[in-house]
């Protein structure tokens, strides 16, 4: 049985969970009021900031699940997504709308990522 091993856990979340070779990172937001390509700038950082602490990166991305809080922010945040992501490393992904934890929130990024 693989060990489970919990990041930055506090009484809700953890902010990186390992099993195995996989590697799950709670739902990133960014800076909450900025702009849409700023909080997805702040949310990518700190994806890379996750991954380089449980000793992975953003080439081993599996899945990305992206939410909008407005599908009208679709090409502002490819814009960041795209200048990003390594040619060759997409991961599979989906986007959608939903309502995020506060309004001021427009973007929210989930990452599976193996080791």
């Amino acid at each position: 049985m693989s060990e489970i091993t919990r990041f930055e856990t506090g009484p809700r979340m953890s902010q990186a969970v390992v099993h195995g070779n996989t590697v799950y990172l709670a739902g990133q937001v960014g800076t909450a009021g900025a702009s849409v390509a700023e909080q997805t700038k702040v949310i990518l950082e700190n994806i890379d900031r996750l991954l380089a602490t449980v000793g992975s990166d953003k080439t081993k991305i599996l899945q990305a699940i992206i939410w909008l809080d407005d599908m009208k922010h679709f090409q502002e945040m490819n814009a960041v997504w795209d200048g990003w992501v390594p040619a060759g490393h997409s991961p599979a992904r989906a986007t959608g709308e939903a309502r995020l934890a506060t309004p001021e929130y427009n973007v929210e990024i989930i990452i599976t990522a193996a080791k």
